[in-house]
């Protein structure tokens, strides 16, 4: 069975959609992400991915105080990525009540970092993201590309013992035109043994059928829901 993940996008402590990761196509569609992460876990959804797109932005956390409150406040799940690049980052996240630390640009850039956190806290508490354009690597938030494929970078560390793993397409994000499911397909058929969670372009409950059959185990859903493309109801039908 395949895992629902809304996801909570988060610009100055308000709950927001971008198009194509650029931070000029913000739309807000809520000022308060606690009254948010309540309605998926009033529909039965069980995990949150919580996005600090100020962190990302400005190489730092910043929006700790909404994890700590969605933390706190519900029973959900919850991943936090955005801007974690040192491990005083880290125990922000964790001592705030995230379950698992969302990490992409540092793994790229500081690799040894990286490689310290998963002997100290264990790769089961890391969510790794892999976000692409055309197959390689992007960082910060999506602003910079990279020459890193998109199959080394998984393969660096599922050799380290890391088994869950995010994929977002950037040129499919916040389209609403169908997820990356040839891109998926390659990545679930390279490494069977992840937790591959797809992300990106979802638009329909038919988009989750076929990622499902595409091997994904999980996959993380936002305009889609934000739009109304996607019911709660329906999610919760679906899972």
């Amino acid at each position: 069975m395949m895992e629902i993940i809304p996801a909570i996008d988060i610009i100055e402590g308000k709950c927001v959609r971008l198009t194509h990761g650029d931070y000029a196509q913000k739309k807000i569609y809520n000022e308060h992400p606690l009254e948010v992460a309540r309605q998926f876990e009033d529909a039965g959804l069980r995990r949150l991915h919580l996005v600090d797109l100020d962190g990302a932005k400005a190489g730092a956390v910043k929006n700790w105080k909404v994890l700590e409150s969605i933390a706190g406040k519900t029973r959900l799940v919850v991943d936090f990525g955005g801007g974690i690049k040192s491990e005083a980052d880290v125990k922000i996240v964790f001592e705030c009540g995230a379950k698992l630390a969302t990490v992409g640009s540092v793994a790229v850039k500081d690799e040894a970092e990286f490689l310290l956190w998963l002997e100290r806290y264990g790769p089961e508490a890391f969510l790794l993201g892999a976000d692409v354009r055309d197959e390689k690597i992007t960082v910060s938030g999506w602003l910079e590309k990279t020459d890193i494929w998109v199959y080394d970078f998984i393969r660096q560390y599922v050799d380290r013992g890391l088994r869950q793993v995010f994929c977002t397409d950037v040129s499919k994000d916040g389209a609403l035109k169908g997820p990356a499911i040839e891109l998926y397909t390659n990545i679930v058929s390279k490494f069977p043994e992840l937790h591959f969670i797809a992300s990106g372009g979802v638009a329909s409950i038919d988009d989750l059928h076929r990622l499902a059959e595409a091997g994904c185990k999980g996959v993380i859903i936002g305009k889609a829901i934000y739009e109304g493309r996607i019911a709660l109801k329906d999610l919760k039908a679906f899972g």
